[in-house]
């Protein structure tokens, strides 16, 4: 039997095990990093095409803190890898009504942090923005500074970067622990890893790995995904429009046409209940015909455009959107991370920054982030 021996492993190579085995690191501990499937597969809920960086978070000061450090580490990281492009700058459009709560918390938050942010009335945003129909949206919020990751591309490079550093990478799929006397793996090809430290970063896998921890405070839900052939021309480009996210009855995310990959849109509320493993990933036509109502509506011109692409993915989610970033309450050598799906990947940096200092004993924890404060029903707060 072959055996590894490392000062941390670290299992799931999204988004966030990729930035806590970098993290890592940079700090000079022997990691290995491993996944079932490869980093930013796309069976993971790192593995699309692109995903939001934005600093609006209602009164949530801390994610928009964590966001705007994270884009910071996330250009810096893209800068030395020579690949820039995984950051385009679309700007990031709020829509909802003048008395909007979140709206309003997180323009008050933004300005008071320093971020760029601009208020447009709703005669502003037609004009500046056509391909909207804003019909009742009478206030506008746009983040100009901040727009899209190329979700699966920035996984991966934030792996290269791991590797570039020393880091160590293993394809390969774990057998479920036994959290007593917790000191070594076992992976389905027999190969033993030993470690003084384990984070487990597995996204909708996590509480299949610990049951009955997790098991019933995680909640994995089923998200589609569509993406629509835009008309000839500029006009669904990101030059020409930007990410948007509708705070009204619809709550709906798009982003522009990116790299000729079609108009990307998405219903941001939990799905039904979903296995990562066994469930097939085709889009059920009720969805899509729901999805061309809203365009009809909200983007018009979009509205017989043909789907050129779809996907179905997950959201792994804590009762109420918060992270879970803690140990384990049966083994001080195991850390759990994760809780992150709907918002999380712009997180990526920051968690990773969190975990390594908690790991090392330097961080103060953050009662959000702990398990004690997860509970078993959804009742979604963070946005």
């Amino acid at each position: 039997m072959n055996t590894r021996v490392y000062d941390v492993a670290v299992i799931g190579a999204g988004v966030f095990g990729t930035w806590i085995a970098y993290q890592l690191r940079q700090s000079k501990y022997k990691v290995l990093l491993m996944d079932a499937f490869g980093a930013g597969n796309s069976r993971s809920s790192s593995g699309d095409e692109s995903r939001i960086i934005r600093f609006g978070y209602g009164s949530d000061e801390i994610y928009t803190r964590m966001a705007m450090d994270s884009l910071r580490e996330w250009k810096r990281l893209f800068k030395q890898q020579k690949c820039p492009q995984l950051f385009q700058k679309t700007g990031v459009l709020w829509m909802g009504k003048k008395d909007d709560r979140y709206m309003t918390d997180s323009l008050r938050v933004l300005k008071r942090v320093g971020a760029k942010v601009q208020e447009l009335p709703a005669q502003a945003l037609c004009k500046k923005y056509p391909q909207f129909d804003t019909g009742e949206v009478t206030s506008a919020l746009l983040e100009p500074e901040n727009g899209a990751l190329l979700g699966r591309q920035a996984v991966r490079a934030t792996c290269d970067a791991y590797r570039d550093a020393g880091g160590k990478f293993l394809l390969g799929k774990i057998i479920p622990p036994e959290i007593k006397s917790f000191s070594a793996l076992f992976t389905k090809h027999g190969e033993k890893i030993s470690a003084g430290t384990f984070v487990f970063a597995c996204g909708p896998w996590l509480g299949k790995i610990f049951p009955e921890l997790l098991g019933t405070r995680l909640f994995v839900t089923r998200q589609e995904v569509f993406y629509f052939g835009a008309p000839s021309g500029n006009t669904y480009k990101p030059e020409k429009m930007p990410i948007w996210l509708h705070l009204m009855d619809d709550q709906v995310y798009g982003f522009p046409d990116l790299e000729n990959r079609g108009v990307k849109v998405a219903f941001d509320e939990h799905g039904p209940p979903f296995d990562p493993d066994i469930e097939e990933r085709l889009v059920n036509r009720d969805s899509l015909s729901r999805m061309r109502t809203y365009l009809k509506c909200r983007v018009p011109g979009l509205a017989q455009a043909p789907v050129i692409e779809s996907r179905v993915c997950q959201y792994e989610n804590t009762s109420n959107g918060d992270f879970l970033l803690d140990r384990h309450p049966e083994a001080d050598n195991v850390w759990l991370a994760g809780g992150g799906s709907g918002h999380g990947f712009k997180h990526g940096p920051a968690v990773g920054k969190y975990m390594c200092a908690r790991i090392e004993g330097k961080g103060k924890p953050e009662p959000r982030f702990s398990l004690a404060s997860k509970n078993t029903v959804q009742s979604r707060t963070v946005f």
